[in-house]
């Protein structure tokens, strides 16, 4: 692989990096919001729904985080 290819597939890593930080930043924060919310309301239909945004927002970093992993193993 040629330097200016290499030269991309950092800046896709970066930028990878990014998103993991953003995600991460925004799961915390749903993840706040949940635990401040009364007991009642986190069993309730607005708990579960938050609990599944952050089930999605984990699934999201796994897939960033592999794609991070597949480009390091080829830079």
């Amino acid at each position: 692989m040629n330097k200016a290819r290499r030269k991309r597939l950092a800046e896709a890593a970066e930028l990878l990096e990014q998103a993991r930080d953003i995600l991460e930043e925004v799961k915390d924060e749903e993840q706040e919001a949940h635990d401040n919310l009364p007991e009642s309301f986190q069993q309730g239909e607005r708990g579960e729904e938050m609990e599944s945004y952050i089930a999605a927002i984990e699934e999201a970093q796994d897939y960033v985080d592999n794609a991070y992993c597949a480009i390091s193993d080829i830079a």
